[in-house]
């Protein structure tokens, strides 16, 4: 509930503001892509200020997004690898476990000891 009322009353305003400065700066700019020759260039467009803005934030935004993402590579691969590792214990656990409780069904204790309880199984009172 608190974390929805922190979005509204982040991402209302935030809204508000890119409105306000989309609906300001409408007036077209040239955007030239050619530095060598800017009076006479290979390749401009004209575009509203504020979409240039706008897009320069997205891009800003995705890009940041992607740099985390492939920096969090070692730690997503090293979870992947640590939930294999988990995995092969535990069935080498049951694998054991099973192993240990045939063994000791086939087997009756030695005259004078105590037989170990069956993992999971009844326990007896000394």
């Amino acid at each position: 509930m608190l974390s929805r009322l922190l979005t509204w009353l982040v991402a209302v305003p935030f809204g508000a503001a890119l409105v306000a400065l989309s609906v300001t700066n409408r007036k077209p700019v040239t955007v030239v892509l050619d530095p060598f020759r800017p009076e006479d260039p290979a390749y401009a467009v004209d575009l509203p200020l504020f979409t240039l803005v706008l897009g320069a934030m997205v891009f800003g935004v995705l890009l940041g997004g992607f740099t985390v993402w492939w920096h969090q590579r070692v730690h997503r691969r090293a979870a992947r690898l640590g939930r294999r590792e988990a995995s092969r214990l535990a069935d080498e656990r049951d694998r054991l476990a099973a192993d240990l409780a045939a063994r000791t069904e086939m087997q009756p204790a030695p005259a004078g000891l105590a037989a170990l309880p069956v993992p999971g199984g009844p326990r007896r009172a000394a």
